[in-house]
């Protein structure tokens, strides 16, 4: 733990009640960076005050969410591969969380459904396979999208409950698609995160090409369900929205992640967590192009 007259001082200010004071001590605790964590702990361990604990409870968010902001910039900036995005999200609310038990469970995943393929199969058999192992031997469960359960919008608690919703159960799919090089992408579908399987020659960085026709088939990671494009044109008919062809665009993995926190973000709308929906929604707002 780090020791010195200054950071004595600054904790015997921690329940000062004025709150400019409190801002002031507040800021200068973060700046020492996450080295000062342990002594916050040790701090809140020893306070009976239940009101200086939540203090101290909101600095080490603080701290941890700085750090985030950090990874999330260069993750932006560097590769922006899918499946860290995904932990950086969980990492929200599992700052000190550690992701190898969910790294080599999706390589289990991905391991047996390679040892399933092969270059014979047709598109909506490779699709086939990927679902029969994911929902029937794997027994991944999807619910419907509900703010109501936070764990749904976390890959990490999506492997660990195997259950998820339909975005956190698209983007496992995705990131294995990818790992195994199956031409799936999530598309911009109203209402719905859907997934589309696109001929191999589709020209990802040509919008003009990008016609609804090059999609063979699309996908419901709730389930795994195939749907065809007819299936889709009644849908946009149900729901009284034309179709248009950015609909039909693929979505980069960071528009994902932006969607993904976007909608994380709506789980907080009780006024002691509202701080929660303005950090979610400011990570998702350092992703836009």
């Amino acid at each position: 733990m780090l020791e010195n007259k200054e950071i004595s001082a600054l904790f015997h200010l921690i329940d000062d009640p004025d709150d400019e004071v409190f801002t002031s001590v507040t800021e200068r605790i973060i700046s020492h960076g996450r080295a000062i964590i342990p002594n916050l702990e040790n701090l809140w361990e020893n306070s009976p005050d239940e009101n200086v604990q939540e203090r101290i409870e909101m600095i080490i968010h603080k701290l941890h969410f700085r750090d985030l902001v950090e990874e999330f910039n260069d993750w932006k900036n560097g590769t922006c591969e899918l499946l860290h995005g995904a932990l950086l999200v969980s990492k929200y609310c599992y700052p000190e969380m550690i992701a190898t038990t969910t790294l080599q469970e999706i390589e289990k995943i991905r391991r047996n459904i390679w040892l399933e393929l092969n270059s014979y199969l047709t598109p909506l058999e490779q699709i086939n396979v990927i679902s029969g192992i994911l929902y029937s031997y794997y027994k991944l469960k999807g619910n419907e999208v509900s703010y109501d359960i936070t764990d749904d919008f976390m890959l990490t608690k999506l492997i660990e409950n195997k259950r998820g919703n339909s975005i956190t159960n698209g983007i496992l799919y995705l990131i294995l698609c990818e790992l195994l090089d199956i031409p799936a992408r999530a598309i911009n579908i109203p209402k719905q995160f859907i997934l589309a399987y696109f001929d191999i020659d589709y020209q990802f960085p040509n919008p003009g090409k990008q016609k609804s026709e090059k999609i063979n088939f699309y996908i419901d990671p709730l389930n795994g369900q195939v749907y065809s494009q007819k299936d889709v044109d009644s849908y946009f008919k149900r729901i009284s929205v034309p179709p248009v062809p950015s609909y039909y665009k693929p979505l980069n993995d960071k528009k994902i992640i932006q969607h993904l926190l976007e909608e994380f973000s709506k789980c907080f709308i009780d006024p002691s967590s509202q701080y929660k929906k303005n950090d979610l929604l400011f990570l998702a707002k350092i992703l836009d192009d």
